[in-house]
């Protein structure tokens, strides 16, 4: 293994669960049981690949950054594969919706940052997040799980 191919190999090794995670958001999928999220594993597999190809040029660059740009992309020019989530946290929202959420609120990019990144102004990212967030809050609420009631008896 070359030099370079090591780099990106401890890159991926340091990254991809991250990065795994978002693309699993973005498709709308489970991330419970593993492999539940096929369209997430084939967008990040993608996306490294892109990274990969870009590699040496990266040089001062941030390779975290370029992935996820790589990620978001690749998810908004395939939205309508996206439309319908499949279970997951966010699988309620659109495509859109999703991406202002995942870039802004799990990722920590500034408006201005994920407007750049999804071709938009920042007032339409930002009222992309304020709907998705709101769509959210007003989904099913499931009861929170509890404790069992301890036995008579038994030592608490």
């Amino acid at each position: 293994m070359a030099a370079d191919d090591s780099g990106f190999a401890a890159f991926v090794a340091g990254a991809a669960g991250r990065l795994l995670h978002v693309a699993t958001l973005l498709t709308g999928e489970p991330a419970q049981p593993p492999g539940a999220n096929p369209r997430a594993e084939r967008l990040l597999t993608a996306a490294l690949g892109a990274t990969y190809a870009h590699w040496d040029r990266l040089r001062g660059d941030d390779p975290y950054v370029h992935a996820r740009r790589e990620l978001a992309v690749r998810f908004a020019r395939g939205a309508r594969r996206f439309r319908r989530g499949r279970g997951g946290p966010l699988s309620g929202l659109a495509p859109r919706e999703r991406l202002a959420v995942v870039l802004l609120l799990y990722e920590g990019l500034y408006e201005e940052q994920a407007a750049a990144l999804m071709g938009l102004s920042e007032e339409r990212v930002r009222e992309l997040c304020r709907r998705g967030v709101g769509a959210l809050r007003s989904g099913p609420v499931s009861a929170p799980a509890t404790a069992p009631a301890p036995r008579e008896g038994a030592a608490a």
